[in-house]
Formats: C-alpha cells, structure tokens, sequence
C-alpha cells in the first residue's frame, strides 16, 4: 500500500461559494458543501453503512470503513460495510477551535495531535508500539472561511494491507 499522504476536505468551488451563499443563505450552503456525492446507505437502526459506492466527505462517521482516496484534496470517498474488506477506518472526529483559520500548518499540527490522542484508547496500544498508523481529514482555508467548518476525521489504516472488521482494541 503506498504511504498515504496527509488528505484534506474541499468544498466546491470557491467562487461558486462566494457567490452563492450571500444571495441564497444558509440552507443552501448544506447543498453545496455535499457536492455530487451522495450520502452512504446507512442502517436505519445501526447507521453503519450497509453498501459499496462514494460519499460526501462531510457524510463520513466515525466507525466508517473506507478505501483509499487518491489525491492530496478530497471531497468524495469510497466507503465500503466494515464487514468487506477495507483500508481505513474513521476512529475520532472532533472540531477545531477559533474564528480565523490558523494557516495549513497550525491545522494540520492541531490535527494530529487530536488523532495521536485518542489512537491509544481506540486501538488499545500506544501509537509508538502499534504497526497501524493514521492520519487526520482537515478542513480547507475555503471551508473554514465559508462554511465554518472545523471537523477534523481521524482516519486509522493498516499499512500491511486491507483489513476486515473494526481496528478498535486492535492492539497491534
């Protein structure tokens, strides 16, 4: 599996937004932010995803199983049922603070340290001594500004190869 590159959201684009949003408010802003992806089928009871197909980004959860999403900006991924073979898996989601985006950097350093933090509780084992690794989806300059969006996705995968199930209390 090739080493995975640090991903992040995008939202559509940006001069559509800047155009869009002021003339047609907030409820229209939930449109565009899913772009043409569609939300996963989800079980009506367990909400866990029940069939292959992509998503919206922003329609990921934690306990979603996904394959890998190629490039360094994302705004659809392929999800899969966790019960398939798979390559990661949402462990954590969590919201960043402020009101002025921080710069790539800052976002991208308070990113991992929110993920680094609850991988030990999530797999069971110290990230050091664990053979998984992770990394975190991230909002954009443009999202953050436009959308308010601060969510960041904890993503943890296996770099031996696909899994099947969950990695929670994994312990390896």
């Amino acid at each position: 599996m090739p080493v995975r590159r640090q991903l992040i959201r995008i939202l559509a684009a940006s001069a559509v937004l800047a155009v869009a949003v002021p003339l047609t408010g907030c409820s229209a802003l939930q449109g565009l932010l899913g772009g043409s992806a569609p939300e996963p089928q989800r079980d009506e009871t367990t909400q866990e995803i029940v069939e292959e197909g992509d998503a919206d980004v922003f329609a990921i959860r934690v306990g979603d199983c996904l394959n890998e999403a190629s490039g360094e900006v994302v705004s659809e991924v392929p999800v899969v049922p966790c019960d398939q073979p798979h390559d990661e898996e949402v462990f954590f989601d969590f919201e960043l603070e402020g009101t002025d985006y921080p710069g790539d950097d800052a976002v991208q350093t308070q990113a991992n340290d929110g993920c680094l933090a609850q991988f030990e509780p999530f797999v069971g084992l110290a990230y050091e001594s664990s053979s998984l690794d992770f990394y975190p989806y991230t909002p954009t300059q443009e999202s953050w500004e436009q959308a308010g969006d601060r969510v960041v996705s904890c993503v943890i995968w296996d770099p031996a190869g696909q899994v099947t199930g969950t990695l929670a209390g994994a312990a390896y």
